[in-house]
């Protein structure tokens, strides 16, 4: 297993030159994700040589381009605004193929009232569907992340993934309270871990989630991706990262 951060929010504030010079001093953090709208600056909007400009300095640095967290989501009634956030997740797989990105997070925001879950399962579905093969032609993967209110409940992502049936689609583990049962993560974990391309993780010395469970159940299960730091903003990042750092490597021990 390896470690990343998510530019949400320790990094938020930092461009792409700082969160390669940082990362690189502090060690271990050997990836990022690109979360939209944050200082980085790389985005869709960006031309062709800027592109270039982006992908030729990760290459030249130890820290790797893994995915830019897009905020695309797919569960609305209204098909025009699917439609919308679906050209908009093309738009993220090309910046992801022209910049060398691994993949591109997308979401659902949560099950709108008075539509029939299987409904806005399927809708999902369809999307990520039309997304996967359009990433597959770019060697873009598409990553769902499982979050909202109702869709980040993981029998319902894995309903989802289901429905969705492309090998270049799966799911962000968020890490969310909802993975729990019974003070376990043991039956989410099982339930979705066949499609699991990438993990958020968050407060990891919060012991109210059980972090050295889903650690030890992604070792045992082979996982060999990115565990991604994803926790709130603080008035000292490189020093947080340096104590998240630490903490990472005592629960990913074997």
């Amino acid at each position: 297993m390896l470690l990343g951060a998510v530019t949400y929010n320790v990094l938020k504030d930092w461009d792409v030159e700082t969160i390669i010079t940082k990362l690189e001093e502090i060690g271990t953090f050997e990836a990022v994700e690109l979360r939209t709208t944050h200082r980085h600056g790389v985005e869709p909007s960006l031309a062709a040589a800027d592109r270039q400009r982006v992908k030729e300095r990760f290459a030249r640095s130890k820290v790797r381009l893994l995915s830019y967290g897009s905020t695309c989501e797919f569960h609305s009634p209204d098909e025009a605004v699917r439609r919308k956030n679906v050209e908009e997740a093309k738009r993220f797989i090309e910046l992801a193929h022209d910049t060398g990105a691994w993949g591109v997070k997308v979401r659902p925001n949560g099950l709108p009232a008075g539509v029939p879950v299987d409904t806005t399962v399927a809708r999902i579905a369809e999307a990520l569907r039309e997304l996967g093969q359009y990433g597959q032609g770019r060697g873009v993967e598409i990553w769902m992340e499982v979050h909202g209110r109702g869709t980040q409940t993981p029998p319902v992502a894995a309903a989802i993934m289901k429905a969705t049936k492309n090998d270049y689609v799966g799911v962000t583990w968020n890490s969310n309270p909802t993975d729990v049962v019974n003070g376990s993560v043991k039956p989410s974990f099982d339930l979705l871990r066949p499609h699991i391309k990438c993990v958020h993780m968050h407060e990891i010395a919060d012991e109210r989630y059980p972090w050295r469970e889903l650690f030890t159940l992604l070792r045992k299960s082979g996982y060999d991706r990115y565990m991604l730091c994803e926790a709130p903003e603080s008035k000292e990042p490189e020093r947080f990262l340096r104590y998240y750092r630490s903490l990472w490597k005592e629960l990913a021990r074997p």
